[in-house]
């Protein structure tokens, strides 16, 4: 893969959570009569389905009605992610979309069946991810500037697994090779239980993966963390610093968000993205979410549109930078 000119890149694009109290919701707003279906990509107990099952609870009280979570996987979500496109556009059927399912794909692959932008419409951002660079506790290396020169002093002699091309963890990965003047060796693997599992065992040096996938591993001394991909400290892993406070630019976060097929009424996006804020800001919700490892937000559907179309080409570049491919 070719790295070497890989170019500046915004890491993440700031989100602020939606400030304010909730407003309350207008007597003439959308309201459901049976229940509504969030459609996920991804096998159940992974990340994302459990991120959407927290949020389908947190929202089915407000809505009226309960919010079921259906399983749709294969093909690096885009089998659900078709299978809403093809939905009836009537605030029933919605997808919680990954980044990589919803942006990185549209780049990775040439003949996707549907168009992310044409036949979506986005609702609500629910959560940024961070990834946390973590080492084997056998590589003698405590900090980012240990491994930055112990890196240097071997290129391509440290083992980084990657959960395969086009993975958060590839594009964190090659985002701080370019920033640090490094190169790594990066197995890929199909997904990121096995790539963490390796590290465990020691067949891997490092990897950079999602919070959520790894903070049992950190806080039961099985990986040694040295830094978040965030731009700052997480408030909820205060003792680990940010990558930037030794590599100075360095960002790197993913995403989760709601879409629903293009066309649905505007009334019922309005309603269903109130309703995620709303759940998103109390305490329970907001709470699960960041044991999860995410940062809730909470977004109109007008604010996750620019959001949206905003990452699009910036993860496009990073497909292309990286060597990314599916082939």
């Amino acid at each position: 893969m070719q790295r070497r000119h890989l170019l500046p890149l915004l890491a993440a694009v700031p989100f602020a959570p939606v400030p304010g109290r909730t407003q309350p919701t207008p007597a003439d707003a959308w309201s459901p009569d049976r229940p509504i279906r969030f459609v996920v990509g991804f096998a159940p107990g992974g990340s994302t389905d459990t991120t959407a099952r927290v949020v389908a609870q947190g929202i089915t009280a407000g809505l009226g009605q309960p919010v079921m979570v259906e399983n749709r996987t294969g093909a690096a979500g885009n089998i659900a992610t078709e299978h809403v496109a093809r939905s009836a556009p009537d605030g029933y059927t919605l997808v919680v979309a990954s980044m990589g399912s919803q942006a990185t794909n549209a780049a990775l692959y040439r003949n996707l069946p549907f168009d992310v932008v044409r036949d979506f419409t986005p609702v609500s951002l629910i959560a940024l991810s961070a990834c946390l660079l973590v080492v084997h506790p056998s590589l003698p290396v405590r900090n980012v500037e240990e491994l930055v020169a112990r890196a240097k002093g071997n290129p391509g002699g440290l083992n980084c697994g990657i959960a395969g091309p086009g993975s958060s963890q590839h594009f964190a990965a090659a985002l701080f090779e370019h920033r640090a003047g490094v190169r790594f060796t990066q197995p890929s693997y199909r997904g990121g239980a096995p790539a963490m599992a390796d590290l465990v065992s020691g067949r891997l040096d490092l990897m950079f993966t999602p919070v959520v996938e790894t903070i049992q591993q950190v806080r039961s001394g099985q990986v040694r963390a040295l830094g978040t991909t965030r731009r700052d400290r997480s408030a909820q892993l205060s003792d680990i610093p940010a990558i930037a406070e030794a590599l100075p630019g360095y960002a790197f976060n993913s995403w989760l968000g709601l879409f629903a097929p293009a066309g649905t009424p505007a009334r019922a996006v309005e309603r269903i993205a109130r309703e995620v804020a709303t759940a998103l800001r109390t305490p329970q919700t907001r709470d699960r979410m960041e044991q999860l490892g995410y940062e809730p937000v909470g977004s109109t559907p007008e604010e996750f549109a620019t959001f949206f179309r905003a990452e699009l080409p910036r993860v496009a570049e990073l497909v292309r930078i990286s060597g990314a491919s599916v082939d």
